[in-house]
């Protein structure tokens, strides 16, 4: 990602733990503090990602002087820093990358430069049936015989995870995807 211009004078530092951390200060954008949460995760989102084109200091000023009242006229850019998937929406799309690297691949280019813009994480849950119950041992049968059923998704799934670049699976039976999400 390339480095934000900063119009406002937002970026900073914070320091927890001897780790160093990037910010961008919300109090350095007039009008920001009177934001819904969700706007102020938006116009953090703005400052980070300013780079005068898709996203600009006009686009940042008319997201702080937003009126819940007016009918939007300004389109803003959203670049998320992460993306979660759950499986039914994850295997198409890395299916669309590995088609993307063939079609690259075709033309002569290098298909390697085919990847995920932002980090991407594919939880595959509810995907385990319930065959086996009442044992102690009943989830790692019922996570088994997934595998056994879905073998070749799975092999494909982890051969996206080692052929992109920011791109994880977390295998059935870790939890749900808003769960993950969450932890």
């Amino acid at each position: 990602m390339t480095a934000s211009i900063d119009s406002f004078g937002a970026k900073g530092t914070l320091e927890v733990g001897g780790e160093a951390y990037e910010i961008y200060r919300l109090s350095a954008v007039e009008g920001a503090e009177k934001l819904p949460y969700s706007l102020k995760v938006l116009t953090e989102n703005l400052l980070r990602t300013e780079d005068g084109s898709n996203v600009t200091k006009a686009h940042i000023e008319a997201l702080a002087n937003w009126d819940p009242n007016a009918e939007p006229d300004t389109e803003i850019q959203f670049t998320p820093a992460r993306v979660i998937m759950q499986d039914f929406t994850g295997v198409p799309c890395i299916v669309d990358l590995a088609t993307m690297r063939e079609a690259v691949a075709t033309l002569g280019g290098d298909p390697d430069k085919v990847n995920p813009l932002a980090p991407a994480e594919m939880v595959i849950d509810h995907s385990v049936i319930l065959d086996v119950f009442g044992r102690a041992d009943a989830l790692e049968r019922n996570v088994d015989l997934e595998y056994q059923r879905n073998g070749e998704r799975y092999q494909f799934l982890r051969w996206g995870q080692g052929a992109f670049d920011d791109f994880k699976v977390v295998p059935p039976g870790m939890g749900i995807v808003h769960q993950v999400n969450i932890e």
